[in-house]
Parts: structure tokens; C-alpha cells; sequence
């Protein structure tokens, strides 16, 4: 009978134990809970018997506010440092609806010191739908100091308005390089829905057109904003917390802004574009269209009757003639029909043709544009002197689908991606081209008008430009680049462009030596078609053209100045210089300027002559015919 008792006695003492157990933690968690609610209690003592006043006056006037802080948008350099487009402080009236009311009264006393009528700002107001009622609205940008104080002095009678500084894009000078820079606009409801601006707001400013809108990600940098606490006028009273806007990145272009602005005072008054290039690296010096806009025009809102005026302009200042103007290339083509010809063994350098001042093909003769005939030509004398009889019967030879091969391998006839919107491609005819355009299979007779630039040739001066440097260079065809290199503000190096060999030229060394030293004597023998351009102390190498803007019958007399302007020729002149060691490319077009030599070769000479650090003109040469030049061939 013991085994059962001792049994008993600890089936007992375990009982007790687990009892003693479970108690304990009852009790803790019991101490646990009350600690809690202690601490609960004591929290909303704090909050509604210490800080009660402060929070109900916060929670009264619904005080707690978040207010944006835009970027410091990135600064536009030229390649040597100098400021292009900078900010500027811009005083911004602003309204919030909710602390305005009554509304009306409000902006009736408003208008009389913005001097504006109060339906013109009710409607601004009513354009904006939609937001809502406790973020600032933008009723008027960039007003004036005295505005500023007249409304700062009378705030307590104007409830809900406030005047923020904002930064304001500022282009430092009116239309320079405005087709290259570019310019900025109010965000559209269609781009604010693309989702490629996903830190960007209705009524933000973005890029849209040029480098302002290509850069658009490296130069808008990141929004910021602040928390602040609001009277019940909407006054702020304090800045419970920021946090720091981050700025745009500096953007460093390729153009030298002294080039840039001596290009664009040489083409006023004219109607063309001219582009200059760096040879050896494909960088952009100058970019030029003429006529041109100011950008700070759009940075407040263009107006719908500056808009119109714009565009109803006949000479389309918002056209960017230097990558978006196809023109006919005129003599200059000769460059590429003269190289063919030479690679493709239809001449070399002892073919001579004689120029009698025509050239009989079919039933049609095809006049040169000297009328008493250049005489015995060879290759040299034919590029200096542009004898349009050597490169018909050249043409002849090539045929119209081997020269349009040399002229694409050139670069023509398609975009030479410098990266800018909207470029053009130009057009280089085939035989299957005009075949299926027109159905009207290619006449061998064309062929001489294309092989001297004529015809159905259009080209771009970018393109052009692009063809100067590749002979200056020995026949490296290099991307066209506006951009040398990408920093933050603490000056961090984020993008370096280095130079983008996209193209040889299909000709040998010694071909292209024997047309560079006919682009030589274009300007620097006294039969040259440039040779009024010529300088002492720099060798300048080019090849002037005249493209003709209609088909002029055999026999017509008529001479180009007693034309209407509309249907003069344009003008062309590409060049480089030093001819030794070229640091500078340039390609002018001056529209119905009838002959290179005369429009166009004078304002390339003082391109060359202002980048190679000689002193510029005093007098305006666009569109003159300086003494000694001639006309030249077409």
C-alpha cells in the first residue's frame, strides 16, 4: 500500500506547482497591462492638458501645411566655361482659395495692385480646376519690386495671397544660339500623363525644344519641400521641417559663345543658317539660324498673338534652318562628283576636258556657268574654277547610282544624329528612287544636273559641314556633338563625350590631296571663285555654289539681280582652315543670295577669322560682295 500514497502525495505537489506558476504570469502580465495604460495615460495628459491649447489651435485653423521647393534648374556653359542661360530671382503672386475667402473681395483688391483686371484673375483661376484648395495657385509671374511692396504692406487686407521668389530661367542674351539652346515651356496635360516626367506638376516648366529639352533629365534636377505652420490668413508663421530641393546638373555645350555671337551679327538682316565644326573631334562651334527668337519669351507664358506672330512669320524664325533647311548644294557637290570620279578611275590628274562654255548631250545643251568656256580643265583647275562642263561629262560617267553611293558614304542624304530634334535627312536620288516617286524611269540627262549639285540634291548645312571636316581631316566622318560634358554644381564630372568616328571616305589619300589643293585655289589663286575671301595670314580652303531655286530655260538672259528675290539662287560656301592643320570647319547657306563668293564666303571668312583668335570686321559683310570676289559656278 506505499507505493499508491507516494503516488498521491506527488501528484499534489506537482498540482501546486503548476498553480504557483500560471500565477506569476497572470500577475505579469496584469503589471504589464496596467504599465501600459499607465503610460497611455499619462501621454494624453500631455497631449490634451499640456499641449491641448497649442493643438487645438493648430487643428482650428488646419495650420500644418506642405509647400513645394522647386530645383534650381542646371546652368548652360559654352565649351570654355562662360555662362550661357543662368536663374534669376522672380517674384511669383501666388493665391491659396481656402484662406482667400470671400473670394471676390479679395482679388478685387488684388487687381489694383497687380493692375490687373480681377475677371482676368478669376479666369486664371478657374483654369486651374481641379486643384485643390489649399495649394498656392500662380496668378501672376515675375512681378516687380514695387508690386512686391505694395502687396507685402497691404497683406492683412489680402487673405490666401503670397509672393514666393522662385527661380526664373534667364537666357543672358536674346537670341543667341536659340535654335541650338532651345527654350522652356509649361508642361502639357498629354506629357504630364506619359509618365516621362514623373517629378514634374501641372504649371512646371520643361525643355521643348533644342538642349533645354534633349538635357531635359540632367537639368531639371529634384523637387524639395517644407512642412509650415499657417495663421488663419495663411500667413506662415514658422518651418516645422525641410528638406532640401536637389539642383539640375551644369551642362557644358560645345559652341565657343564668341563664335556663336559674331556668327549671328554677320547673319542678320539675312535669311540662311551657317554651322561651324571642330574637324578632328565632331564638336558643334557655332550653330546659326537666321532669323531667330527670344527665348525668354517663353519662359512666363507666350501669349496666343505672339504665338500666331511667330509662326505666320514668312521667314520662320522658329525653323532651324541649319538642321532642318534642305537646300540644293550647288557647286559644292562638285567635292563628292570630283572624288568619285577619281576613285572610280572615270578621270585622274592628267584627264583634261575642254570647256567651250557648253556641253552638248542628246538633244539639249547644258551651259557652264562661265559663257565664254573655261578652256582646257583638269581636276584642279576644275574645282578651282568650278567649270560646270568638266563635272557633266564626269557625271556622265558615274552614272547617277555611283555617284549617289559616294554621296551617302558622305553622309548625305540621311540625319547626322547631333542629337537635336526634327533634323532632316536631306535627298540623294537613285534611279529606284525617282522610279517609284514618279513612275517616270531616271533620264541619263539628269544625271549632269545632279553631278553638279542641281536637281533633285537636297542637303542640310549641318550635312555640308560634316563634309568640310571629313576632307579637312584626311576623310574621318565624325557625329556632329552640341555637348562636351555633363557636371554637378561641386563641379563632379557625370558625362565626358568623346569623339564618335561614324565614316571614312571610300577615296585613297592621293585623290583627296589633289581635290584639297583645288579647294585651295578656290580661294587662294587669282582665278579662284572665293578668291575675294582670301586671308594673309591664314590659308583658307572652301568651294563656293549657287543653287538655283527654278529651272531657267537655255536661252533665258534674264540676270539673277533682276529676278524677284524669292526666285534668286541661294547662296553656299563650306570651308576649312588652317588648309595645313584645319582647326575649324564652316558651311554658310544665305537664302536667294544669289552667288556664293558674294553672300556666303565673306561671313565664312569672318567665322574662320574670329575663331582662329583674329580680329573681327567692324562692318557688316552679309549679304555684300566684297572687292576682288567673282561670281562662281552653280
Amino acid at each position: 500500500m506505499v507505493l499508491p500514497r507516494r503516488q498521491t502525495l506527488m501528484d499534489k505537489y506537482l498540482k501546486t506547482a503548476d498553480t504557483d506558476w500560471y500565477k506569476q504570469r497572470i500577475t505579469g502580465v496584469i503589471v504589464c497591462a496596467l504599465a501600459a495604460f499607465v503610460v497611455l495615460f499619462i501621454r494624453l495628459i500631455f497631449l490634451q492638458v499640456i499641449m491641448g491649447d497649442e493643438y487645438r489651435r493648430l487643428s482650428l485653423n488646419n495650420s500644418i501645411r506642405l509647400q513645394s521647393i522647386d530645383p534650381p534648374r542646371g546652368r548652360l556653359y559654352d565649351r570654355k566655361g562662360d555662362v550661357l542661360v543662368d536663374n534669376r530671382p522672380s517674384f511669383d503672386v501666388n493665391i491659396t482659395l481656402k484662406d482667400a475667402e470671400p473670394l471676390k473681395p479679395t482679388l478685387e483688391k488684388l487687381a489694383s495692385h497687380l493692375a490687373t483686371p480681377a475677371d482676368t484673375l478669376l479666369s486664371r483661376i478657374k483654369q486651374t480646376r481641379g486643384r485643390s484648395a489649399y495649394s498656392p495657385l500662380l496668378l501672376q509671374q515675375d512681378v516687380g519690386r514695387n508690386t512686391l511692396a505694395s502687396i507685402e504692406v497691404n497683406k492683412i487686407d489680402l487673405p490666401g495671397v503670397s509672393v514666393d521668389v522662385n527661380l526664373r530661367r534667364h537666357y543672358l542674351r536674346k537670341r543667341q544660339a536659340a535654335h541650338l539652346v532651345g527654350y522652356l515651356s509649361e508642361i502639357s496635360p498629354t506629357e504630364l500623363k506619359s509618365g516621362s516626367f514623373p517629378d514634374c506638376r501641372s504649371g512646371d516648366l520643361i525643355g521643348k525644344f533644342g538642349a533645354e529639352k534633349v538635357y531635359e533629365n540632367f537639368l531639371r534636377g529634384k523637387r524639395g519641400g517644407r512642412q509650415v505652420e499657417v495663421n488663419a490668413n495663411g500667413l506662415v508663421v514658422r518651418i516645422l521641417k525641410t528638406v532640401d530641393a536637389e539642383p539640375g546638373h551644369n551642362v557644358y555645350l560645345t559652341i565657343d559663345q564668341n563664335l556663336q555671337q559674331r556668327t549671328e551679327v554677320l547673319l542678320d538682316g539675312v535669311v540662311g543658317a551657317a554651322v561651324a565644326i571642330e574637324p578632328s573631334s565632331g564638336k558643334i562651334l557655332a550653330l546659326a539660324s537666321s532669323p531667330s527668337f527670344d527665348q525668354n519669351s517663353f519662359v512666363g507664358g507666350i501669349t496666343r498673338e505672339q504665338w500666331d506672330t511667330l509662326i505666320s512669320n514668312p521667314f520662320r524664325p522658329m525653323s532651324n534652318r541649319a538642321i532642318q533647311g534642305e537646300y540644293p548644294p550647288g557647286s559644292t557637290y562638285k567635292i563628292i562628283t570630283a572624288l568619285a570620279g577619281l576613285q572610280e578611275g572615270i578621270i585622274n590628274d592628267r584627264s583634261v576636258y575642254h570647256c567651250p562654255g557648253y556641253y552638248r548631250f542628246g538633244n539639249r545643251t547644258y551651259r557652264c556657268w562661265k559663257r565664254g568656256g573655261h578652256g582646257k580643265v583638269d581636276i584642279v583647275k576644275a574645282v578651282e574654277e568650278s567649270c560646270d562642263v568638266f563635272f557633266y561629262q564626269v557625271g556622265q560617267g558615274l552614272g547617277v547610282d555611283r555617284l549617289a553611293w559616294y554621296a551617302k558614304a558622305f553622309g548625305l542624304g540621311s540625319p547626322t544624329g547631333v542629337g537635336l530634334d526634327h533634323e532632316a535627312n536631306g535627298l540623294i536620288p537613285t534611279a529606284a528612287w525617282k522610279k517609284r516617286r514618279t513612275g517616270v524611269p531616271w533620264q541619263e540627262g539628269e544625271t549632269l544636273s545632279i553631278a553638279i549639285g542641281q536637281g533633285f540634291n537636297l542637303t542640310t548645312p549641318i550635312q555640308m559641314a560634316v563634309v568640310a571636316a571629313a576632307v579637312a581631316n584626311g576623310g574621318h566622318r565624325y557625329q556632329p556633338q552640341i555637348v562636351d560634358n555633363i557636371k554637378t554644381v561641386d563641379g563632379q564630372l557625370l558625362q565626358q563625350n568623346e569623339p564618335k568616328l561614324i565614316g571614312k571616305l571610300p577615296v585613297s589619300p592621293a585623290h583627296l590631296e589633289l581635290v584639297k589643293l583645288g579647294l585651295w585655289k578656290v580661294v587662294n589663286s587669282e582665278k579662284g571663285t572665293a578668291r575675294g575671301s582670301r586671308l594673309s595670314d591664314i590659308d583658307i580652303s572652301g568651294k563656293t555654289g549657287t543653287s538655283q531655286v527654278i529651272s531657267r530655260k537655255d536661252n533665258e538672259s534674264m540676270a539673277e539681280e533682276d529676278m524677284p528675290v524669292h526666285l534668286r539662287s541661294h547662296a553656299w560656301f563650306i570651308a576649312y582652315a588652317p588648309s595645313e592643320n584645319p582647326a575649324i570647319a564652316v558651311a554658310v547657306v544665305i537664302e536667294h543670295g544669289e552667288h556664293g563668293s558674294g553672300a556666303a564666303a565673306p561671313i565664312a571668312k569672318e567665322m574662320i577669322k574670329t575663331f582662329l583668335r583674329q580680329p573681327p570686321a567692324d562692318t557688316q559683310v552679309a549679304g555684300q560682295q566684297e572687292a576682288g570676289s567673282n561670281r562662281d559656278g552653280g
